[in-house]
């Protein structure tokens, strides 16, 4: 019923606003949800390191040795070939150094490839630092290449994302600073022209920049990366084979990989953890064309980080995670039940092309949650 007259009118909205003030009062008394504390959590931290950039620079990455240039090398990387946690120190100077190396490596049995890589593996070195730090990287090409390289990384706030400034010729060293900015996980990738070949031939990496305070504390955590690989002959050729430029402009790569090569991380690397034991993956799509609908097939992610964005809350309960070309994700999981769980792209024709990884997990039974008949 409407209010007949003016002075009903009045009465009327002066209800409605107690109401409405009462309605915000209680809502700003109620606690945040228990996600959005845990982001905030994850990202922030009550009392920051203050910076100290006089101290002698740390290293960005892990002391893997280089393998040589042009010789038969084991190019995949190991998923656990990645630096430690940061954790509460504050910013400091860091340096990354990145070697560009032409070699040939094992794609699957019996087929060799002429890979292009940052420091003789494929993903390059993962690259962790934190917000506010100070980073110098220096970026060598090995004078054995035949090639020009440089390096595009994401987390970078600059021209090119430091590509510019680092275009190397065989037996040249460039170099660029940057101030890490942005808390999250970053692709990194050669872009010389023709950049898409560079990366298709195993150039690319992920640099993780994280908040202050650092990341929640897990049992393990994991690199992997995905990419596609376009060779001049079709799937399963035995042999050593050369790259295919028709291809890769027709988006038609005959391998999809993790890590660099078929079976890197099932026969070769595969991911282990224990039942009862939490699990990090850092996870990235090289491309260059396709995105990836990156799946563990019988998990359940309990944290997905999208786009590796560490400036948003995780989604719950997530089956699979998009990732575009180029882009990166973070996600956790708990292992509760003893096995074998396949890495895959739920694009899932590309296992037949070589793109499948696994996660052994060891322990007793937990048939509360699975029971096989």
């Amino acid at each position: 019923m409407f209010p007949r007259d003016k002075n009903d009118r009045a009465v009327l909205m002066a209800a409605a606003v107690i109401a409405g003030l009462a309605a915000v009062t209680w809502i700003a008394s109620r606690p945040a949800p228990q996600f959005v504390a845990e982001a905030v959590a994850a990202t922030t931290t009550a009392t920051d390191a203050p910076a100290d950039y006089a101290a002698p620079p740390l290293s960005g990455t892990t002391a893997t040795p280089l393998p040589r240039a042009g010789a038969l090398v084991d190019i995949v990387r190991d998923p656990t070939d990645l630096p430690p946690p940061i954790g509460a120190r504050g910013p400091r100077r860091v340096t990354v150094n990145l070697h560009t190396e032409e070699v040939t490596g094992t794609l699957a049995s019996g087929t060799t490839f002429h890979y292009w890589t940052f420091n003789g593996k494929v993903p390059g070195p993962f690259v962790r630092v934190r917000v506010g730090d100070l980073v110098t990287v220096h970026l060598t090409n090995d004078p054995a290449s035949m090639m020009m390289h440089n390096v595009d990384m994401h987390a970078v706030l600059g021209p090119g994302g430091g590509a510019a400034a680092t275009v190397a010729a065989p037996g040249e060293t460039k170099s660029f600073t940057f101030k890490a900015t942005t808390p999250g996980l970053f692709v990194y990738h050669c872009a010389t022209m023709p950049h898409a070949e560079h990366i298709a031939n195993g150039m690319y990496g992920m640099i993780l920049v994280e908040p202050a305070g650092g990341l929640p504390k897990v049992d393990h955590e994991f690199y992997v990366m995905q990419g596609e690989i376009y060779t001049d002959k079709p799937y399963g050729t035995q042999g050593l084979l050369g790259d295919s430029y028709d291809k890769l402009l027709a988006e038609a790569p005959e391998y999809y990989v993790f890590n660099g090569a078929v079976g890197a991380l099932t026969d070769q690397k595969p991911l282990r953890s224990k039942v009862g034991e939490t699990v990090r993956i850092f996870f990235g799509d090289a491309g260059p064309n396709k995105e990836s609908s990156f799946h563990v097939i019988g998990e359940i992610f309990d944290k997905a980080y999208q786009y590796g964005s560490l400036e948003s809350a995780p989604l719950r309960g997530v089956q699979t995670v998009t990732v575009p070309p180029g882009g990166g994700a973070i996600v956790e999981f708990k292992t509760q039940v003893p096995g074998k769980y396949l890495l895959v792209d739920h694009a899932i024709v590309r296992v037949e092309r070589g793109l499948e990884g696994a996660l052994v997990v060891d322990g007793p039974k937990n048939e509360d949650l699975f029971k096989a008949d």
